[in-house]
C-alpha cells in the first residue's frame, strides 16, 4: 500500500512515540481543522481512549470565542482539568501531521501551565 506524504509524516511521528512509550505514560493526540480543535488521551497498551476534549462540545461553543487561538487554550484547559481529575500527569505529545506551531504550540503550552508533563 502506497502512502502519500501526509500519511507518512503522521505514521513517522506516531511510531516514534509508540516505540518509546512505556506503561507509565499515555499518548495525547491532537487534531485540528480550519474551524475546530480536538485532543484525546489514548492508552496504546489497551487501545482505548481515556479522555477527550473538543471545540465542538456545547460548553466550549457557548463560551465567548474571540479567535482560534483562544479556543485552543479553552480546549487545553478543559482537557488538563479532566486529566488531573483522573490522576494523569505524564503524557507523550503526539502532534500527528501538524507542525509544532501556532494553535498546536499554544495548546501544548497551556497544558504545561495547567500541570501536564511531556
Amino acid at each position: 500500500m502506497k502512502l502519500n506524504s501526509i500519511q507518512r509524516k503522521k505514521f513517522r511521528v506516531r511510531n516514534k512515540l509508540k516505540k518509546s512509550a512505556g506503561n507509565d505514560r499515555f499518548r495525547l493526540s491532537v487534531s485540528r481543522s480550519l474551524k475546530n480543535f480536538s485532543a484525546q488521551i489514548i492508552d496504546d497498551v489497551n487501545n482505548k481512549t481515556l479522555l477527550s476534549a473538543s471545540s465542538i462540545e456545547k460548553d466550549v461553543r457557548t463560551s465567548t470565542k474571540t479567535n482560534k487561538m483562544s479556543i485552543s487554550k479553552i480546549v487545553a484547559e478543559k482537557l488538563a482539568k479532566k486529566a488531573v481529575d483522573k490522576n494523569i500527569k505524564k503524557i507523550y505529545f503526539d502532534r500527528g501531521k501538524f507542525k509544532y506551531h501556532g494553535r498546536v504550540k499554544e495548546f501544548a503550552e497551556t497544558l504545561r501551565k495547567n500541570g501536564m508533563e511531556f
